[in-house]
């Protein structure tokens, strides 16, 4: 359609509905702003937050240090970390204290993993819980990119761990094409090249002729004229009406300048231009894939790289700056990752392994549980390496990150005492890494989550039990850090 056809649109009811399905349903995307800065506030890269969490709990003894302070040696279990030893922060004694309503162990512990809810349960057979903080951060920062948030990975109709503010579930996509094709279907996959953006502040973005904006201007002409002829009652109505377009004109504003961003970047990329990583052969139903994800640790190391590859790039592209990965099952088998006894099954060892009390639990099921949980972190700390390699103008992407590595369950009894927390990534400096920290056993957990949110930019006064709970603790906060 050429311009001036657009011009001839009568206004109608039809008109307005079809113009406004055309644009209302754009991403809402970042701003120039965000990117370009000004002279006095430079482009720089943006924190992120993501989080990285694993079935079973862990072996707690192997997981910290004896004492807090400097790390001068990992345990074992974090031990394929050492390469990034002054970028980890163990932090020690954190805890969900939320009650259930109705939820067996593995619900109770997955339901207030990221939320820290005072209570969650079900309605109807339905999840309900308070706010997770990877949807607390994306209600915050995720409209400056494509994705407000990206969910990946294994989850099970127990665990289920990223809520809503209204309390309803987030679901997880487990199909590593369908995660791609969400974040790069239209665009170019090349890395965010915040040090040239910085040098192009001063650069003029123009808006580009396009069919949702030339229907935008179309119905604002138009319906700019209708006003001057309608009663007061509707006047208002109309008013309310063309609150949601100018919005909606925001947002296309915001989509055309970041196509434009991106194309430079494509343009200076000189080399830089991201791979595209190995998905599944196309056709190939993800249920056919994800069956033997479970049999053989060969094919989920496999699929967990994969993840984490997408995981990596959609920070290196910035497709979005909130990011969850669910790696593993509790219902996974793993022989050739456990050498000792003869249980490969990593539920069975979960229960087998744990007591009460340590001295009570299974030793030989315990050392197992101790190979699982450091095969996970080995896995981990590929991408750790991989976004330490990535250049963001002078930082690297893990400089500008908080990654949290943790287990929905703090061991494999269901027990929600004294989680497994690892920060990675000192979140452009405010994050004093390279050391163990350690607070009272019974410190909620969600101190940590306010912790996190203010380090990306989303600061909030408290968060899920944080002042609530019976051992609130540290004014909601956890000083330090």
């Amino acid at each position: 359609m050429h311009w001036p056809e657009f011009i001839s649109l009568r206004l109608n009811r039809r008109a307005i509905l079809r113009s406004a399905g055309s644009v209302l349903a754009l991403p809402f995307l970042e701003s120039i702003a965000a990117h370009g800065g000004d002279a006095k506030n430079p482009a720089r890269p943006p924190m992120r937050m993501g989080i990285y969490t694993v079935t079973g709990g862990t072996v707690l003894e192997s997981w910290k240090g004896t004492q807090a302070g400097p790390l001068e040696k990992l345990p074992s279990i974090l031990r394929p970390l050492e390469f990034a030893r002054d970028d980890l922060l163990i932090v020690t004694g954190l805890t969900n204290h939320g009650a259930s309503d109705g939820l067996n162990g593995h619900e109770h512990a997955a339901f207030t993993h990221l939320t820290g809810a005072p209570k969650a349960g079900k309605e109807k057979g339905r999840p309900i819980a308070t706010v997770s903080v990877d949807q607390k951060a994306a209600e915050r920062i995720g409209q400056e990119t494509l994705l407000p948030s990206l969910e990946l990975g294994l989850t099970s109709g127990e665990t289920k761990y990223s809520f809503r503010s209204d309390g309803t579930q987030v679901p997880y996509e487990a199909d590593p094409r369908q995660v791609f094709d969400r974040m790069f279907r239209g665009r170019p996959l090349v890395q965010t090249d915040w040090r040239r953006r910085a040098a192009d502040q001063s650069a003029k973005w123009s808006s580009a002729p396009s069919y949702d904006r030339g229907v935008l201007d179309v119905l604002l002409a138009e319906v700019g004229d209708l006003d001057r002829r309608l009663p007061m009652s509707d006047r208002r109505r109309l008013d309310e009406y063309l609150t949601s377009v100018r919005a909606a004109e925001q947002r296309l504003d915001k989509f055309e300048r970041r196509l434009q961003m991106e194309l430079a970047d494509l343009a200076a990329a000189e080399g830089r231009q991201i791979s595209r990583p190995r998905l599944p052969a196309p056709g190939i139903p993800y249920w056919q894939i994800e069956r033997e994800l479970y049999e053989d640790p060969e094919k989920l190391a496999e699929y967990i790289r994969l993840m984490g590859d997408l995981w990596v790039l959609a920070f290196q592209t910035d497709t979005t700056r909130v990011a969850t990965l669910a790696a593993g099952s509790d219902e996974a088998l793993f022989p050739g990752v456990v050498t000792v006894g003869y249980e490969r099954h990593c539920h069975t060892l979960e229960h087998q392994g744990n007591a009460g009390r340590v001295e009570d639990a299974d030793p030989i099921a315990r050392e197992a549980l101790r190979q699982i949980h450091t095969w996970y972190t080995q896995l981990f700390a590929e991408i750790v390496a991989r976004m330490k390699s990535i250049d963001e103008g002078g930082t690297s992407l893990l400089d500008n990150c908080v990654l949290l590595y943790t287990s929905y369950m703090a061991n494999g009894g269901h027990s929600r005492e004294d989680y497994p927390i690892l920060l990675a990534g000192n979140a452009g400096g405010s994050l004093k890494t390279g050391r163990q920290v350690d607070f009272p056993v019974g410190t909620p957990m969600s101190n940590l989550f306010v912790e996190m949110l203010d380090r990306v930019g989303a600061p909030v006064d408290e968060f899920g039990e944080s002042r609530l709970s019976e051992k609130a603790a540290f004014d909601g906060r956890l000083p330090g850090l």
